[in-house]
């Protein structure tokens, strides 16, 4: 990756939403994108608690939908279960991944290294996963990645715990991983952090952090 050339991208801020709510503007943008009458565009989010299930989702997963009373939504991305809620970012990039990248691969490596960027902020050093997508810090997954593409136009995207009670986590099998694999920013540097304060990095990170695109 490098860091020489700005990435031109529109970002969006839809501050505090319902999951499904977002995910029917995720799904009008896609067709906005796919009809060239929209620019890539990154949506950032934060959800009141939902879980969401991918379409590597089992029939033997846990129900989380029975836990808390919480929401469970089935949806496109690939993936398990996982869990979004308050303290979390979450980034929905509606781009056309052949024109950033050249292919779905280092498009997840450039979505992980924006990530690893903007953590790095807070004295945090995220790696690449030789096996699972997202960003870990040690043996934890301190951000989840789970996307879907329509004729080269992604949707879905990642989420960063912040500040996230990971206690939700507890009882489902995130992204088919104990759930205790999981941290979060907080948890980790000891020290309050805000939602708002990661979002001004990301979008710095989204801009600065080029993408390697295949020949």
């Amino acid at each position: 990756m490098s860091t020489a050339k700005p990435t031109p991208l529109t970002i969006v801020d839809w501050g505090l939403l319902p999951y499904r709510e977002a995910h029917l503007r995720q799904l009008e943008a896609l067709e906005s994108r796919l009809a060239g009458s929209i620019a890539d565009t990154v949506f950032l989010v934060e959800h009141p608690h939902v879980y969401t299930y991918g379409r590597a989702a089992k029939p033997s997963s846990s129900m989380p939908s029975q836990l808390r009373g919480v929401e469970c939504v089935a949806v496109e991305r690939g993936g398990d279960v996982t869990y979004h809620g308050p303290g979390q970012l979450v980034a929905y990039p509606v781009v056309d991944v052949r024109a950033l990248t050249g292919d779905l691969h280092r498009f997840l490596y450039w979505l992980e290294e924006v990530i690893i960027t903007t953590i790095e902020h807070w004295g945090i050093y995220g790696v690449h996963h030789p096996t699972y997508t997202g960003v870990w810090v040690g043996e934890r997954k301190i951000a989840s990645i789970g996307v879907a593409v329509r004729k080269w136009i992604s949707y879905h995207g990642i989420a960063l715990n912040v500040s996230t009670d990971l206690s939700y986590f507890s009882g489902v099998d995130p992204c088919g991983l104990p759930a205790e694999v999981m941290t979060s920013m907080e948890m980790i540097t000891g020290k309050a952090i805000a939602v708002d304060a990661v979002k001004e990095i990301y979008v710095d990170a989204l801009r600065r952090v080029s993408p390697c695109k295949s020949e």
